[in-house]
């Protein structure tokens, strides 16, 4: 059985206005089938702890050869961003407007 993978850039916060956490790649381990409940107390347990981990990268390329030399299988989600046009408060006022402004 292959060893799966994401590679990903992470999507910023909804507390942060700024991009600089989404700079670099991480790479996130796919879900392991042999999770299990514990009786007692319910927590979840497994053998495997690579979905604990993230490992982060300068750029795409280095965290494909890094699968590659461990032997994962990989698949590259890559997140487009919205562009965000500049506005100003006065053009809630201009004469070009295409529906009226209201309270």
């Amino acid at each position: 059985m292959m060893k799966k993978a994401t590679i990903k850039r992470p999507s910023k916060t909804n507390m942060q206005s700024g991009l600089k956490k989404t700079k670099l790649w991480i790479i996130e381990f796919d879900f392991d089938p042999s999770l299990q409940k514990d009786v007692l107390m319910g927590w979840n347990s497994s053998k495997n702890t690579t979905k604990q981990l993230k490992l982060n990268f300068n750029n795409l390329d280095d965290a494909i050869l890094w699968c590659q030399k461990n032997s994962y299988e990989y698949k590259v989600v890559d997140q487009t961003y919205k562009q965000v046009k500049p506005k100003s408060y006065a053009s809630n006022f201009s004469n070009n407007r295409k529906t009226s402004w209201t309270h």
